[in-house]
């Protein structure tokens, strides 16, 4: 059995990503949350993970015991391991800009991941927003709208994907903080949020919060 090391589910981001990776993909992991900002956070992480952070994925097979780290190295060995599943478009030319979109979200944003951070399970003031954070926020629309508009499916590149493993986050926090988003953003957000992994995600958050974490 496989095993998925993350963080809170309220408000581990990166951690979120491959977790939803593995579940579009159908596979049976198990599941160890490492709680953050203990003491003992650190500690417990690198047992696991070289790099000192979640989420990593031990991946048992053949007798092996295999580690893979950082969100995006995750989702791409899913879609390799498990191309049934179907988390790249075929066309070569849209499942290069499905990844450029990935790429993007990877290494860029970092008002909007300041200012916004994420609180799965809570609704959240607005604060006064950078012009930067602005600008990213109208970026990540623009992506969105121009992505649906395209494909005219349900998610971003028609059927589920990578890309929207990727922005699932972006989806909670712009719904936590009451960002207004134009009619197809705004549908988008709510089909992403009515999966039934995102609500399965919902109702851990939730019991984080219930619990008095973060």
């Amino acid at each position: 059995m496989s095993t998925l090391f993350i963080g809170n589910k309220n408000v581990s981001s990166w951690s979120l990503r491959p977790w939803l990776a593995l579940k579009a993909a159908g596979v049976t992991f198990d599941e160890v949350l490492i709680r953050l900002d203990v003491p003992e956070t650190r500690a417990s992480i690198s047992q696991y993970s070289p790099g000192g952070k979640v989420p990593v994925l031990v991946w048992e097979e053949d007798g092996k015991s295999h580690q893979i780290w950082d969100s995006l190295a995750i989702c791409e060995f899913v879609a390799e391991h498990f191309p049934a599943a179907k988390l790249w478009p075929e066309d070569v030319f849209l499942r290069a800009k499905a990844r450029s979109y990935c790429a993007e979200m990877h290494s860029s944003f970092p008002d909007v991941r300041d200012q916004l951070s994420m609180f799965f399970a809570r609704k959240m003031e607005m604060p006064e927003l950078r012009e930067a954070t602005q600008k990213q926020i109208a970026r990540i629309i623009a992506a969105w709208e121009e992505a649906l508009a395209q494909s005219g499916g349900d998610f971003l590149f028609g059927d589920f994907s990578i890309t929207d493993c990727m922005y699932a986050p972006v989806v909670s926090r712009f719904l936590s903080y009451g960002i207004t988003l134009p009619k197809a953003s705004e549908a988008y957000a709510a089909r992403m949020m009515a999966l039934p992994a995102m609500q399965e995600w919902m109702a851990g958050a939730k019991a984080e919060v219930e619990a008095g974490w973060r």
